[in-house]
């Protein structure tokens, strides 16, 4: 019984604390766009990614053998 007078007030603040949170990144404009995000994962894209730059070569390829 003595738990519930530290649990109460403490679930209590939690709540407030959970809708402070909330309500501040609904005013920053957190939740403005929700559509956007999803429909430019949609989109393609049609540029050529970056080349790998060119690594050192093992003594195996150097030499021509390819069983490793």
């Amino acid at each position: 019984m003595e738990a519930l007078f530290l649990l109460v007030p403490l679930s209590v603040i939690m709540v407030f604390v959970a809708l402070w949170v909330f309500f501040s990144a609904s005013d920053g404009g957190q939740f403005d766009d929700l559509v956007g995000p999803g429909m430019r994962v949609l989109q393609d894209d049609d540029s050529s990614p970056p080349a790998a730059p060119a690594g050192p070569v093992d003594a195996a390829q150097q030499n021509g053998d390819s069983t490793h």
